[in-house]
């Protein structure tokens, strides 16, 4: 998602707010398009910017320019830009916690976990209370061990306005 549409008329796919790339702003939609039932929208934001590290060397910057794919096969850099920058080094965490649909309530011994659009992954050692937890994400679903015994685990999305617990 660029900081302009392509369609404006202010837009420069290299000025830094007015058509250029951000990838933490990215991950902040995909996961309010993803906790608003939009998860198509939310992966495709998510797999682009992914795509994006792989293209960069597994490094995200703080911004690249806005250019079409279809126009550059490769995210063309934003020539100031920082990399590595703290909140785009921390983006790709949190697609993968959007992909996921990861929302732990530790203190209430809820978790809800539905996957979108992941394909062999685990994750080890994340904590969750004071537990150490394993997802693994595979063709056959997804599989959750060590999380403390009482704690309830729903696999679908919570819904986002979850007024009282369940």
């Amino acid at each position: 998602v660029r900081t302009l549409a392509s369609t404006m008329g202010a837009y420069n796919p290299m000025s830094y707010h007015n058509g250029s790339i951000w990838p933490h702003d990215n991950a902040l939609v995909a996961a309010g398009l993803m906790r608003y039932g939009f998860a198509e929208g939310a992966r495709r934001i998510a797999f682009g910017l992914l795509d994006a590290a792989k293209a960069l060397g597994g490094r995200l910057p703080e911004l690249f320019c806005g250019f079409d794919r279809t126009e550059f096969g490769v995210p063309v850099p934003y020539p100031t830009s920082c990399s590595p920058q703290a909140w785009a080094a921390a983006a790709p965490i949190q697609l993968v916690r959007t992909l996921l649909r990861l929302d732990p309530w530790a203190p209430h011994d809820q978790v809800w976990l539905d996957p979108v659009g992941l394909k062999n992954l685990r994750i080890s050692g994340l904590q969750i209370g004071s537990s150490r937890v394993t997802i693994e994400v595979g063709d056959t679903g997804v599989s959750v061990t060590g999380l403390p015994e009482g704690v309830t685990l729903f696999h679908e999305p919570r819904s986002p306005v979850t007024a009282a617990l369940r």
